[in-house]
């Protein structure tokens, strides 16, 4: 029987809209939105113009997934993947320009399979390979299960991503052209795009928007305003905020401390989603480190690199991004962000080393270092979520020290947890998406560490687990009962291109804590392993 071709279509918004903001004492700034791609899936190939793609695994997926090519065309990129060698491992590429009627040809390696994060890193690195094409793109996906065509096509909605925001040569670029995923499974694929990669795609675009952006752009106040913007509209979404009063009311002396060097206020915003069919009980409550921007305060920085300190946001942007694709995509879940969002200024209102601060449980902190501020904001963060949500369990996500990259290089974020049965489900959701953790311990060694001579607690530690005592500080503001991961993303949030990204935010953690809430198992309460 002979299927007749048709397309199911979907607009998907890849990219926020620009967004003009008049800046105190600064000219208005705006930036341009990268061409917006509208994916559709297809039956069959339509007219040979613009760019193919080929996700291959192996030299025998040609066969198929190239059938509906003419046998010319077919002849000569066999001839070339026996040329050039290409070993079809995932997230090797391979382009080809002059055959047949296509003005590109790129094949992409998606592996055996094996790994289930592979189709979607290789549709992203195929979709930042052709970002430049504003012509049409077909991919021959025929072969591939549903979820793998989906995940192609999100993949390549991440991967079509530009971080120059302000880039004068991005105003006034023409519009995308279209990008056709011709599958044999066009209708469940469809669903699967449009019931989960859509809302993943465009939660990666505000995730890392929002955290390239400049931070006279971006602070507290903005932030808030950019989330409500991006959760307009959409169901099972309430937002709450709290600013300098409501937080002064309530005896926030960590956070509002770390605000006081700012003109800028500090504020806590609480972003609640419950879909339909979510389970009973508690929400898992996701909390950011949300420093807009991080001088050190008095404590300053070098020079060097201080620029990127407009990323130590990034938990926060994680956070608020994760939500965002829940409820995008209608999940059944309960899940809240809470974002703890300050800038860290040294002007004269700042403080100081050897300063006491009182946070919301009356826990004293002794200021060692203003610079170790992502744990001050988070204190607050914990103790409020801890009166207010009665959560089943907490991860919070933080670009909070240095040490953990000096541990563990830019492979894998540190993964804290005293609960074991929450760690491996966060583990989990790394192996399946491919954003890899390693879990370090929380040593008891680590109350000597953080002791104060003065004060409860002090919030920088002595020796070099630095890691680990701001883990266990952390841990400090939360009762041991409830299940609680801590992830230092300090070594993963942001950095050069790749393959995969341009320069700049990752948007580290987004796609792992999707992954992790949609599958989250409830974790029975206790105090936990206290030996990790």
């Amino acid at each position: 029987m002979t299927r007749s071709p048709r397309s199911l279509a979907v607009s998907v918004a890849v990219l926020a809209a620009a967004l003009t903001l008049t800046l105190p004492g600064a000219a208005a700034a705006q930036a341009a939105a990268v061409p917006v791609r509208t994916v559709s899936f297809a039956d069959t190939p339509g007219e040979a113009r613009g760019t193919l793609v080929l996700p291959l695994g192996s030299a025998g997926d040609l066969a198929g997934r190239g059938s509906g090519l003419d046998e010319g065309t077919r002849l000569a990129v066999e001839r070339a993947i026996a040329s050039a060698d290409f070993s079809f491992r995932a997230r090797q590429t391979l382009t080809l320009r002059g055959i047949g009627s296509w003005d590109r040809i790129l094949l992409v390696g998606v592996g055996d399979g094996s790994n289930a994060d592979e189709t979607q890193w290789a549709g992203a690195v195929a979709g930042r390979t052709l970002l430049g094409e504003d012509g049409p793109v077909t991919v021959l996906a025929g072969g591939l299960p549903a979820g793998r065509a989906a995940a192609f096509a999100t993949g390549m909605g991440i991967g079509h991503y530009r971080s120059d925001l302000y880039s004068s040569t991005r105003t006034g670029a023409a519009p995308a052209g279209s990008l056709t995923v011709v599958t044999d499974q066009g209708a469940a694929a469809r669903t699967e795009f449009e019931g989960r990669g859509a809302g993943l795609v465009a939660a990666m675009t505000w995730t890392r928007d929002i955290s390239n952006e400049p931070a006279n752009v971006v602070y507290p106040e903005t932030f808030v305003e950019r989330t409500r913007t991006a959760f307009a509209g959409l169901r099972g979404v309430t937002i709450e905020v709290l600013d300098v009063p409501a937080m002064e009311r309530l005896g926030m002396g960590a956070l509002l401390g770390v605000g006081r060097g700012s003109e800028r206020p500090p504020r806590l915003l609480v972003v609640r989603y419950r879909g339909a069919g979510a389970p009973e009980g508690g929400p898992i409550a996701l909390v950011g480190k949300g420093i807009t921007f991080d001088s050190g305060g008095i404590s300053i920085k070098p020079s060097a690199n201080m620029g990127n300190m407009k990323m130590d946001m990034s938990g926060a942007a994680a956070v608020v991004g994760t939500t965002l694709a829940l409820a995008r995509s209608g999940a059944p879940v309960n899940v809240v962000a809470v974002a703890a969002l300050a800038e860290n200024m040294p002007d004269g209102a700042a403080i100081r080393p050897g300063d006491v601060l009182t946070a919301m449980n009356g826990k004293t902190i002794e200021i060692i270092s203003t610079d170790a501020e992502g744990r001050l904001v988070l204190a607050d963060a914990f103790v409020w979520i801890e009166r207010n949500l009665n959560p089943s369990a907490v991860v919070d996500v933080a670009t909070l020290t240095g040490a953990v990259g000096g541990a563990l290089g830019d492979d894998y974020a540190g993964l804290f947890s005293r609960h074991d049965a929450l760690a491996d489900q966060i583990e989990a959701a790394a192996d399946a998406t491919g954003e890899d953790v390693w879990r370090l311990p929380l040593h008891p060694s680590y109350a000597q560490d953080t002791a104060s001579t003065i004060a409860d607690i002090k919030n920088s530690g002595e020796g070099g687990a630095g890691a680990g005592t701001g883990a266990w500080f952390l841990g400090e503001f939360l009762s041991r009962d409830i299940p609680w991961a801590h992830l230092d993303i300090a070594n993963m949030a942001y950095g050069g291109p790749s393959d995969w990204k341009p320069a700049g935010s990752a948007g580290y953690g987004v796609r792992l804590l999707e992954q992790f809430v949609r599958d989250f198992t409830p974790v029975a309460r206790g105090p936990g392993n206290a030996g990790h």
